[in-house]
């Protein structure tokens, strides 16, 4: 085997000589990472990389995958001694018959450590194979709305020599330059120097393709001063790393600007539900542009006295009820959890009718094998479900009741409905809800502190909790509520409503939130001021509930 050539994973994923990986991980949206790096971070024993890179891929690694970086927290280490470092780090491991994946930012061609690792690892006869990943100097540009198509020449600034400067100012390609946000204008100044015209368009980004990414266009004259009349700088921090783009098209960046224009890019949004309930609305709010961060309010216990669900789930073995209705998604855990309990699959659900309230509920019982027989057609609440449940018919139900498995708290409306329909309900408890623990001091402080631009209520009780829990949020954070009964409790615990949805959906919610946010960026942009979040507004802005 060369030493370039992958070798076949073994049966627990390994090889005999173990086997390095050098993945590109791109210019920091995790979502750039391609088909053929999430397969090798799912087999990898030992991820080597910077912080920010591991926070890229660890995502898509096993939960027991080891991390190491090659400098130790605080170590300063040039060039040479990192690569150095890594290497021995990467063929230590390997020669114990781990799979590691050493991961850079950008492509690991483009990576001088990386070069310098590969060629260790073939010299010490250590397989390997590289993953390519975007560029950053490619993925950048793509997410500031800069096109590159045409003449592009490439610069590091930090290793250009006058005649490198000579060269590139004299033509009349578009250059992508990596520099930092304090050099930026150093540069602009070498390109005029070298003959490139004062007015040409430049521009400049920092965090490119995350959510703190920020772009600012000017020209190779003027580049200096924007910087200053926009507190880009001075910074308190060190060097921050810049994509510079030099040419006509960096002046298309205001009509071409996709990323940074999302509805609420860059907002920092509260949901208090678990990550598992959470999943489907996080999503869509990524798609928006916001950060989201899952806070759980309630937690879920079993019943203190089981003896009634397991009565219930043996009914539906025996053939006791003609339906179930699912109102949660926690009700088909309940369920499901006492059908494994005991040796029970789908197949028990045969000849029985399946109800389910909401998209995540249906969800949930088709993972588990079950396609529920009927979903409200309108509203997804238990009001709903009784608009399309039929009335009890004894010439065509052999059976009259139904099961309906529920949180402690539930509400009598479903039960007193079907009732009026002519069934028999058991009403069952399959599991408790109860406050959960208050979050980490660090997000109750921003909770309180105006930290988080936006909060999305979900019902009344994730109000009431989430006060209880962490303190009622900011009076700057934009407060989204579900509905009208929501909306009265935040108002009762001193909230100013500022976002309704039009329908009693969690998709419906995050989608009138991002409308929220689109009027407020355009009225902004109208008057000529700053597009900023909620969470840069002045402090001491204040703001009082409506009564």
């Amino acid at each position: 085997m060369s030493p370039g050539t992958a070798a076949s994973p073994g049966p627990a994923g390994r090889t005999a000589n173990g086997h390095v990986t050098f993945l590109g991980a791109g210019p920091g949206d995790p979502g750039l990472l391609t088909l053929r790096a999430v397969e090798a971070l799912a087999l990898a024993d030992l991820l080597v990389g910077d912080k920010n890179v591991l926070d890229v891929v660890r995502a898509h690694a096993r939960a027991d995958v080891h991390t190491a970086e090659p400098a130790a927290d605080g170590e300063v280490l040039d060039t040479t001694a990192v690569a150095d470092a890594a290497a021995q780090l990467v063929m230590t491991s390997a020669r114990t018959g781990k799979r590691v994946v050493r991961a850079v930012a950008g492509d690991p061609g483009l990576d001088s450590c990386a070069a310098a690792e590969m060629l260790a690892c073939a010299q010490a006869g250590i397989p390997f194979e590289v993953v390519p990943g975007i560029a950053t100097e490619v993925g950048v540009p793509a997410y500031a709305g800069v096109p590159l198509s045409g003449g592009v020449r490439f610069v590091d600034a930090a290793t250009a020599s006058a005649g490198c400067w000579g060269e590139v100012g004299a033509s009349d390609a578009t250059l992508v330059v990596s520099t930092t946000l304090q050099t930026v204008a150093a540069a602009a100044a070498e390109l005029i120097g070298a003959g490139r015209g004062p007015d040409t368009p430049l521009s400049v980004t920092v965090a490119g393709t995350t959510t703190r990414q920020r772009t600012w266009t000017a020209t190779l004259a003027t580049i200096a001063a924007e910087l200053k009349a926009t507190k880009a700088l001075p910074t308190p921090e060190g060097p921050i790393a810049a994509i510079a783009v030099v040419g006509e098209r960096a002046g298309q960046h205001e009509h071409l600007s996709w990323f940074e224009t999302k509805p609420l890019f860059g907002w920092r949004v509260l949901v208090p539900r678990t990550k598992e309930q959470a999943a489907s609305l996080s999503d869509q709010l990524r798609s928006y542009g916001a950060v989201p961060h899952e806070v759980p309010t309630i937690a879920v216990e079993p019943p203190r006295t089981p003896q009634q669900m397991e009565r219930a789930v043996k009914g539906l073995v025996t053939g006791r009820y003609e339906w179930i209705a699912f109102t949660s998604v926690n009700a088909v855990k309940a369920v499901r959890e006492k059908f494994e309990e005991y040796g029970l699959d789908a197949r028990a659900f045969a000849g029985i009718k399946v109800a389910a309230v909401g998209e995540q509920t249906s969800r949930a019982l088709v993972e588990f094998g079950v396609k529920p027989d009927l979903v409200p057609s309108g509203e997804q609440s238990a009001a709903g479900l009784l608009e399309d449940w039929p009335p009890y018919d004894p010439v065509f139900d052999p059976i009259d009741r139904v099961f309906l498995p529920r949180a402690d708290i539930a509400t009598e409306t479903l039960v007193a409905g079907l009732v009026d329909l002519g069934w028999e309900v058991d009403d069952v408890t399959a599991y408790r809800t109860v406050r959960a623990s208050p979050p980490p001091a660090d997000t109750r402080e921003a909770i309180k502190g105006g930290g988080f631009d936006a909060v999305l209520f979900t019902s009344s009780s994730t109000v009431r909790n989430l006060v209880g829990i962490a303190g009622k949020p900011h009076n700057v954070t934009v407060i989204a509520c579900i509905g009208p009964a929501t909306a009265k409790t935040a108002e009762e615990h001193g909230l100013r409503v500022d976002v309704m949805a039009p329908e009693p959906s969690v998709h419906a919610l995050a989608q009138a939130l991002a409308d929220f946010g689109t009027a407020r960026r355009e009225a902004a942009t109208l008057a000529g001021d700053p597009v900023t979040r909620p969470s840069e507004r002045r402090p001491g802005a204040r703001r009082r509930a409506r009564v």
